[in-house]
């Protein structure tokens, strides 16, 4: 089986040296130092006290690795555009494409019946770049749960979680879809096969969808936006409406609004990772995380005057940001 990371930083590495590790013929595709080190020094992941070094094939022009069975795209959402011709390199024949980003994907209205079908989403695909270019059939949904950081150069610390949900957008169990979930569970993933991976998706978003904006306009962590009782009030309403928007494309959140907060206050004092980009000088993913449920919400005609103003207020203060550091 042959699979390539496109984009292999803290997650992408992470889990490509699973995978080379279970046998998997893998090729990761980086750049920069990170690029560097890895070729040199192989991927060094740091996991539970204990460190590993796994030798994985490292490119950073992806037209060197030639076709591939599938292709796990690791990038942030708004990175995958610009990523396209790259990605198009890796494909051959029956080459699936495997979305690992948080928010809404988009390849989201593929697969589904009813007036909005094949509709593309230009807060996550201006011009339907990403669809024309890779082809939403080839696309199989991945909901990534660990988290990780590149501690340096080459060096992938994993701090918790194993789990990457995966599902067809068509729904079916397909035997890409199982191949692909046993060589996650064979390199020591949670690798569990949704029929509904959409409302995978809704269920993971619904608490970025608040609490991240939140975290970039208060420079908080989950712990204290949480424990504060107006911030937490607002989360809760702007949850509520995102809620909306999910029960008006037909899906139902699993748990209460409130076990989902209690859910984020347990993490404790972490900063989400909106907020990390914020502070690294970094894009954040305002428009897949944010932009695209207020698209959604204008799709479907559910009001959404919270998410709006959070959306306008985050993207005002990266725009800010960008005539500071124009290279962001």
């Amino acid at each position: 089986m042959r699979i390539a990371v496109y984009g292999a930083g803290a997650v992408g590495a992470y889990l490509g040296a699973g995978l080379a590790s279970a046998g998997a013929d893998v090729t990761l595709i980086a750049r920069g130092e990170h690029l560097e080190a890895m070729r040199r020094d192989g991927v060094r992941v740091i996991e539970g006290g204990r460190e590993r070094t796994v030798r994985v094939l490292c490119l950073g022009d992806p037209r060197e690795a030639g076709p591939q069975d599938y292709v796990i795209v690791a990038l942030k959402a708004h990175q995958v555009s610009a990523a396209t011709e790259g990605i198009r390199a890796l494909l051959g024949p029956e080459t699936a494409v495997v979305t690992a980003q948080n928010g809404i994907p988009w390849w989201y209205f593929y697969g589904v019946e009813g007036p909005l079908r094949g509709r593309r989403l230009e807060s996550v695909d201006p011009g339907g770049r990403i669809w024309d270019a890779i082809g939403p059939q080839r696309a199989i949904g991945c909901v990534v749960y660990p988290a990780c950081e590149v501690a340096a150069p080459g060096v992938i610390r994993h701090i918790e979680g194993d789990r990457f949900t995966l599902g067809e957008p068509t729904g079916e169990r397909s035997e890409r879809v199982e191949a692909l979930a046993a060589k996650f569970t064979a390199a020591g993933f949670r690798a569990p096969v949704r029929r509904n991976i959409r409302n995978e998706v809704w269920v993971k978003l619904w608490g970025n969808v608040a609490f991240n904006p939140i975290s970039v306009l208060t420079r908080a962590t989950l712990a204290a936006v949480c424990a504060d009782p107006l911030t937490r009030a607002f989360a809760r309403a702007v949850m509520l409406e995102a809620q909306e928007v999910a029960r008006a494309l037909g899906e139902e959140m699993p748990v209460s609004v409130d076990a989902r907060i209690e859910g984020a206050a347990r993490v404790g004092d972490h900063k989400t990772s909106m907020l990390q980009d914020l502070e690294q000088g970094r894009q954040m993913e305002v428009d897949a995380l944010v932009g695209a449920v207020v698209e959604l919400g204008g799709l479907t005609g559910v009001p959404t005057p919270l998410l709006q103003g959070l959306y306008g207020m985050v993207r005002l203060l990266e725009g800010r940001q960008r005539q500071v550091a124009p290279d962001l």
